[in-house]
């Protein structure tokens, strides 16, 4: 279940296994692969549900164009997981609609 290459980052080159957290359970893996990739190897589809309908939305693009992939990363909301690499440690949550950005 695991992205070997993806379509605009190209292949993935495997680093060190790693544990981060998703939604306060403890997940492996791979250092600098897309946090999408992780989530999808460990069995995890679904990323956000929409605001409207509460309907869950996962990876569709997967290259950083739409906002189906979005979760709050670290605090912070809309991260696009598709794109943004996994580091230890880092607490990916489920997001619930897409936030209004602040200017």
């Amino acid at each position: 279940m695991r992205i070997i290459e993806h379509p605009i980052l190209g292949e993935s080159i495997k680093g060190k296994l790693i544990k981060f957290e998703f939604d306060g359970k403890i997940v492996e893996g791979y250092e600098g692969e897309p946090i999408s990739a992780a989530l999808k190897a460990a069995g995890i589809m679904v990323h956000r549900h929409t605001a409207k309908q509460d309907s869950p939305r996962g990876i569709f693009c997967a290259i950083g164009r739409c906002s189906d992939c979005v979760m709050v990363v670290d605090g912070k909301p809309n991260i696009r997981t598709c794109v943004t690499p996994l580091t230890e440690g880092m607490k990916v949550q489920t997001q619930y609609g897409v936030v209004a950005k602040t200017v």
